[in-house]
């Protein structure tokens, strides 16, 4: 409807504008817009007169059972019934249709436990590749994990003392209790090393050991914790509703790239200090940034460097996302700009995305020491919420319920998650979300005609839902060109409550009306389902 207008302006006036269509009173109408006072001073005409022009072709159009211009030059638009149908109907235009997408939607670490924030950014990651997909483009899930380094040596560490010297200690760990017991690891290493200084030592040789594995004990250890660990990965991942990734990168291998080509661009765009290769990412809005060190080594900015070529060669993407904490914004900036520089191939592709931080009671979350709040202790929770509410803790609520508390609020803002809030079923929550789909489901199958495709002839409930239907493909496709899941979440919600405001005014099984109330209810069902699929959310039958 926006473009509508947007062309009758450009053919009559000449100009090009953006045209933005509010709510007003329904009395007044379903839609009304402004932008006759917007083009009065530009076009140098009175903003009523523009209205009148402008109002004179929509009637033309033939779509629209009332147009009228009201006060100063405000144009108020009722929709006929088949027009409204029309937008409730209408697929979501394909923007990014030919574009090849990459985007990384999990990247935890090996050998420590999963928090909350990794399942954070992995489901807002997974919703954006959705969005992506139901754009038009063509889009590959990959994971990125930190197989070396750090915090491989703090988790050996514990680890090498836990076994001493007898491997079948760690066959007694059983599977359920792994990631408590990694994060305990974890959680030690981190510790010794903060606060002994020989221990310290001993931890960054045994984090050097993890490049090159060339003691046996060590490597056995280490090959067994680093299964355990993406078992428990790709067990989160599928428990949170993520869809499978198609390809998983480590850091070993973009380390093995990305170290020669930060040392055969010195001195062009990387400089020696006292040995290491620095990227003078101040200059570039970033900052001056270790790539290499004095030994030859590949630190955090090689390996990145190295997976955004791996990721090249293996898809040749016109975009590749990575969503990260806003504290690596910075950081990124400096990457980003560095692979630039290095690789002309690589410019505009690679875009990061900052995210907030979620908040509990226990505050922000750290893993640098390992005191984390782990992602199975939230699964809990929210189970055991659902559970005092006599309702049935099934996985679907469960990860409906998490991805629906993380992707309501908009993409680089905190959530302060509150599981009683997460699991309401009267508020705006997933298993709300959830409820409404199946109750909209139970009206279906209690029928007694066949549900209408001719919609015509609405009454002012059916009206107000279809309208409220007719701005779903609009709402998913601004939601895919910002890649803002919140905006799909406001209006699911809205819908939702626009349909209970519908079904206490419309009696439907039994009543004369029922073959077109269903044929609303069956849209308004389809609607939910498609845009709960967006989110990654199950959308059940019944509940």
């Amino acid at each position: 409807m926006q473009r509508q207008i947007e062309q009758i302006i450009s053919s009559r006036f000449g100009v090009e504008t953006g045209v933005v269509l509010t709510r007003p009173e329904p009395q007044f109408g379903d839609f009304a817009t402004n932008v006759a006072l917007q083009l009065a001073k530009p076009l140098g005409k009175n903003p009523r007169q523009i209205a009148e022009e402008i109002a004179e072709s929509l009637r033309e159009s033939g779509e629209f059972s009332e147009v009228s211009v009201a006060g100063p030059g405000f144009i108020n638009l009722r929709v006929g019934d088949q027009a409204l149908v029309e937008s409730a109907r209408r697929e979501i235009e394909r923007v990014r249709l030919g574009q090849r997408v990459v985007i990384e939607t999990n990247n935890p670490n090996p050998f420590k436990a999963l928090h909350i924030g990794h399942a954070f950014n992995a489901i807002i990651a997974d919703t954006m590749a959705n969005l992506l997909e139901v754009d038009g483009a063509d889009v590959h899930r990959v994971s990125y994990h930190g197989d070396v380094g750090a915090h491989v040596g703090k988790s050996m560490y514990s680890l090498l003392k836990f076994v001493d010297g007898d491997i079948g200690r760690l066959e007694q760990i059983a599977p359920e209790d792994r990631n408590t017991f990694m994060s305990q690891m974890y959680a030690e290493g981190a510790k010794a090393y903060r606060e002994d200084e020989v221990a310290r030592e001993e931890i960054v040789q045994l984090a050097r050991q993890s490049f090159v594995l060339n003691d046996e004990l060590y490597r056995q250890v280490y090959t067994i914790c680093k299964r355990w660990s993406f078992d428990e990965i790709d067990r989160v991942m599928r428990r949170i509703g993520n869809q499978p990734i198609e390809k998983r990168y480590l850091e070993s291998q973009a380390d093995i790239k990305g170290v020669p080509i930060v040392q055969t661009n010195v001195p062009g765009v990387f400089r020696k200090s006292e040995g290491a290769l620095i990227f003078p990412g101040s200059q570039y809005g970033s900052f001056d940034n270790a790539f290499v060190t004095s030994q030859g080594l590949g630190l955090y900015g090689a390996r990145d460097l190295g997976l955004m070529m791996l990721k090249h060669d293996d898809f040749q993407a016109d975009k590749s996302y990575i969503v990260t904490a806003e504290e690596q914004r910075d950081y990124f900036k400096g990457v980003i700009k560095a692979a630039e520089l290095c690789l002309p191939e690589l410019k505009d592709v690679t875009v990061n995305i900052s995210t907030g931080t979620v908040k509990l009671t226990t505050g922000k979350m750290s893993s640098r020491d390992g005191d984390v709040v782990q992602i199975n202790w939230l699964f809990d929770q929210v189970a055991e919420a659902i559970r005092s509410r006599g309702g049935e803790p099934n996985p679907d609520v469960v990860s409906g319920a998490l991805r629906y508390q993380f992707l309501r609020v908009r993409v680089g803002s905190d959530v302060v998650f509150d599981v009683n809030d997460a699991v309401s079923l009267t508020g705006n929550s997933g298993p709300y979300l959830q409820y409404a789909h199946a109750r909209a489901s139970s009206i279906l199958r209690k029928a007694t005609v066949e549900a209408s495709q001719e919609l015509g002839g609405l009454d002012e409930s059916e009206r107000a839902l279809m309208v409220k239907l007719g701005q779903y493909a609009e709402i998913v496709e601004v939601s895919a060109r910002e890649l803002m899941p919140h905006h799909l979440c406001v209006y699911l919600y809205e819908l939702a409550q626009q349909f209970n405001q519908f079904y206490e005014k419309s009696r439907i099984i039994g009543d004369d009306r029922e073959a077109l109330r269903l044929g609303v209810v069956e849209i308004y069902r389809d609607t939910l389902a498609s845009g709960l699929k967006v989110l990654g959310i199950i959308a059940p039958d019944e509940l």
